[in-house]
């Protein structure tokens, strides 16, 4: 049994990126960016009006000024500025040759119908400069972000219609055990409803995967050889659940390695999910062996194969922690695993509680808000202590 932290950078040191694929910028939301974005001209590429108002000289601005023409945004000068002169001007529109300020036109009074009078003291420029933003060559957004829609509109402005990212894994998902049954079923004696291949499609889906949903393989040798192949040949990651632990009929581990996969561990001192399994095949693809029981494999894989993936497509394959106040007193008996409980916040943002049973309690997540980190060999802490928080 190896410890958290272990399994987390032997699983890192394993993960190779995926190739790189041009899209459209509307499929390129949520996506990890493998090109740095480089600005093709200056921006702003002329320099323009912050304001609506009119176009001067400063040293002009006290004085009875007027007024050549109107510039609407999009349209070009046709008249220089020079002494006592103005041009009406729109937010956007580029400066006229002469001119160095903007009166806002609030602080304007007309005066006939083609002289205007500045009725402040102030002296702002309300010019937006030239390559003032950027300029021509910048890389301005560099390979490994999420893309979100703020990149979005960067993109559009700088004329990429289409970027490279990295590509989506597929991830294919196997449920082990014959007590399974699928949610359309009605569970007979004996049986359950298969809530983690389920559960985990769409955890795939959130991490920005192509899940690729194989259903369940009965609890045989043959079987389970035969979907781990297949499941192989298609994925770039493989997810089990059920069948990797000390059962008569737990065949995941050897069957495995029969199908060319290295184990690089099969245990980790955390819980819920100790025994959770982690291999590769020569070809780079990586297998997880997660726990049958809903909370334990839903914690793997947010603990994981999430970072494993997000580093897969190029991004930062880091856990998300947030240090938060404890609002009650929490004690376990067991303290030799590092423990990950259900928390729900209070209003004022402090950690409380979920009602939680066990790893088998899959009703204890709905209404949760994170986990708690419970550090190996602690047993008690105390309302007032500082925890670690995942968000899920």
């Amino acid at each position: 049994m190896i410890t958290f932290d272990s399994a987390f950078d032997i699983v890192l040191s394993y993960v190779k990126p995926l190739t790189a694929e041009v899209v459209d910028l509307y499929s390129a939301l949520g996506r990890v960016l493998a090109e740095p974005i480089v600005s093709d001209m200056d921006m702003p590429p002329f320099d323009k009006s912050a304001v609506d108002g009119y176009a001067c000289r400063k040293s002009d601005m006290a004085n009875l000024l007027e007024v050549l023409e109107v510039i609407a945004a999009g349209q070009v000068p046709t008249k220089n500025i020079g002494e006592n002169q103005c041009t009406k001007i729109m937010t956007g529109a580029m400066l006229p040759v002469g001119a160095d300020c903007v009166l806002m036109v609030e602080d304007t009074e007309q005066v006939g119908c083609k002289h205007i009078k500045y009725k402040s003291t102030s002296v702002k420029n309300n010019i937006c400069l030239l390559g003032e933003d950027v300029r021509e060559k910048d890389v301005v957004i560099t390979p490994g972000v999420v893309i979100q829609p703020q990149h979005i509109a960067v993109f559009a402005a700088l004329g990429y219609a289409q970027v490279k990212v990295f590509r989506k894994p597929v991830v294919a998902i196997l449920s082990t055990g014959d007590e399974l049954v699928e949610p359309s079923q009605k569970p007979g004696v004996g049986q359950i409803r298969n809530s983690n291949g389920h559960q985990l499609v769409a955890q795939v889906i959130r991490a920005g995967g192509i899940p690729n949903y194989m259903g369940i393989v009965e609890d045989t040798e043959r079987a389970t050889f035969d979907a781990i192949k297949k499941a192989l040949e298609s994925s770039d990651i493989l997810l089990l659940t059920g069948g990797v632990s000390m059962g008569d009929f737990d065949f995941v581990p050897s069957v495995l390695i029969r199908c060319g996969v290295e184990l690089l561990f099969d245990s980790v001192a955390v819980q819920p999910g100790k025994p959770t399994t982690f291999g590769k095949t020569d070809q780079g693809k990586l297998v997880f062996g997660l726990p049958g029981n809903p909370v334990s494999s839903f914690t793997q894989f947010e603990l994981l194969v999430r970072p494993a993936m997000h580093s897969m497509m190029g991004g930062l394959a880091k856990l998300s922690v947030e240090k938060r106040t404890l609002a009650v007193d929490y004690h376990r008996k067991r303290t030799d695993r590092l423990a990950f409980i259900p928390i729900v916040l209070t209003e004022s943002g402090e950690v409380n509680l979920a009602e939680y049973h066990g790893s088998a309690h899959i009703f204890s997540l709905p209404n949760a808000h994170g986990i708690m980190a419970v550090p190996l060999g602690v047993s008690d802490l105390k309302k007032g202590d500082k925890v670690d928080v995942r968000s899920i």
